[in-house]
């Protein structure tokens, strides 16, 4: 009987401890899977935004976004299948007549071409600052809902600074979106208060 005890236990010891050497064996050759996050890309950002689900809600949300495109235009490095997508994608917040200004073909070689000047010029778009919600002028002319506002580019060329101050127009279309209408350099406050 003595026998019989001391062989239940030496197999159960024995099963123990092969279950104790598989945990320890499978956890030391197990992979592991921490991976870093993948921090996405201006571009990727960008470009992952569903304009038809995600459409900015105000006239400053629009501008932030057409900003934000710009900035990628001038700042990031991209494939020329990235700048089409870009391209394509800052389009779908401009007004229908605005986009009727000029061809496809029109408007990516002056892209280009703006994209080039400012990059052989070494300049960068450091910061943008839009008007507040506050400031946005809305007027209702022609039978349309007219939004205006500013933008505040900060330039950096080298370790000089610049501001460019621009003023867009934007027009609320049938779905009730605000798009770009048009935007060019406000005038200095300074020559508007001479005159």
């Amino acid at each position: 009987m003595k026998r019989s005890k001391w062989t239940t236990r030496s197999i159960m010891i024995i099963i123990l401890m092969c279950a104790i050497a598989g945990i320890y064996y499978f956890m030391l050759n197990r992979t592991t899977t921490t991976e870093e996050p993948v921090e996405a890309s201006a571009i990727t950002n960008v470009l992952a935004r569903n304009l038809e689900r995600n459409y900015p809600p105000t006239p400053k949300e629009v501008v932030k976004y057409f900003s934000e495109i710009t900035q990628c235009f001038y700042n990031e490095t991209y494939t020329d299948a990235e700048l089409e997508k870009m391209a394509e994608k800052i389009k779908e917040i401009y007004d229908d007549e605005l986009i009727a200004n000029t061809t496809d073909e029109q408007y990516m070689r002056t892209l280009k071409s703006d994209i080039e000047n400012f990059k052989t010029n070494q300049c960068v778009i450091s910061s943008y600052a839009t008007s507040a919600s506050t400031d946005v002028d809305y007027f209702s002319q022609d039978g349309y809902d007219w939004a205006r506002l500013y933008c505040v580019y900060t330039l950096r060329k080298g370790s000089s600074l610049g501001a460019l101050n621009q003023v867009f127009i934007l027009r609320k279309d049938a779905d009730g979106h605000w798009k770009i209408y048009g935007w060019e350099t406000a005038p200095d406050e300074e020559e508007t208060s001479n005159e």
